[in-house]
């Protein structure tokens, strides 16, 4: 069920605590959202993950295995630093990285055509790294981060550099990779890709998690029970049970309301004495966002 674990992962450096006692269980074909404000701890935990650390206790499994070095052959790690050579040309780059991810000539070429292709760099093949764009070296580091079809694609930070049509772009090759039965641990500070990407989410702050699970499960956790209402004219006749926290004119007769329902109460009795009232036009419940979760839950470690 669980492509990888961790279990109680510790690591410190002198006198700094990176990590505290930190568990994950991330499954298969899925993209778990690795999130927290900087210095948390994200990317310590990623370099343990692809054996670049050590943990001072705790393990790593990767399908039940507790990880070797064997099993980075499994894993693409695009890091947020940029790792190219400048002075080499787009295509022996690739074919170079390919070659030590254990891929045989043929198929590196192969693949590298495929990817370039699809990417819009095909053209681009015989140039030199320093002579890309920061966006285009971007997408030569994911390239070769999924050439050789990993297992467990770990991306941090991954649309650094990008213009909106490309990070659409690497969005649906995420997704892709996922359908085709990757597993994805995607770090970043940016929460619009993490509504739209992630299955699950873990959140790391001062070294600890301190939130994880289902991202839907999450959101319905930090529902408010607050409703957003379009009205015509002003909104009467609900005191005594529900709270009225604001209101806005939309135009000549058309108001804006959020109102509190009790925890003993459900939306549709609220519809019902709206009804009375006033004339509907639009009836959302306000479900937080991923970003209201995250500065609520590191606001509390403050």
């Amino acid at each position: 069920m669980y492509l990888l674990e961790a279990q109680n992962i510790y690591k410190s450096y002198a006198d700094h605590q990176a990590l505290t006692d930190v568990s994950l269980q991330i499954p298969k074909q899925s993209i778990f959202g690795l999130l927290g404000p900087n210095g948390a701890g994200k990317t310590t935990l990623i370099r343990i993950i692809t054996s670049i650390l050590q943990a001072d206790s705790g393990a790593i499994l990767l399908n039940g295995e507790k990880l070797k070095r064997s099993h980075t052959q499994s894993i693409g790690y695009l890091p947020e630093e940029r790792g190219l050579y400048n002075k080499m040309r787009v295509g022996e780059q690739l074919l170079y990285l390919a070659r030590l991810k254990g891929l045989d000539r043929s198929l590196a070429i192969d693949r590298i055509r495929h990817w370039l292709h699809k990417l819009d760099m095909l053209e681009w093949s015989g140039k030199n790294i320093e002579d890309l764009s920061k966006g285009m070296q971007q997408k030569i580091q994911f390239i070769a981060t999924v050439l050789h079809e990993p297992q467990l694609v770990i991306l941090d930070e991954p649309f650094s550099g990008f213009d909106p049509i490309n990070v659409n772009i690497i969005k649906d090759e995420i997704l892709n990779l996922r359908d085709r039965g990757a597993t994805v641990i995607f770090s970043t500070h940016i929460m619009e890709s993490v509504e739209k990407l992630c299955d699950h989410i873990a959140l790391i702050n001062k070294s600890k998690k301190i939130l994880d699970g289902k991202k839907k499960d999450i959101k319905q956790q930090y529902r408010t029970n607050r409703f957003e209402i379009d009205h015509a004219g002003p909104l009467k006749g609900l005191e005594g049970v529900y709270s009225i926290i604001g209101s806005k004119t939309l135009d000549d007769n058309l108001f804006r309301s959020v109102v509190q329902v009790p925890e003993d109460h459900n939306p549709n009795q609220l519809l019902k004495e709206l009804i009375i009232h006033t004339e509907i036009h639009k009836f959302t419940e306000i479900i937080p966002s991923m970003n209201e979760i995250f500065i609520s839950k590191v606001s509390e470690q403050s």
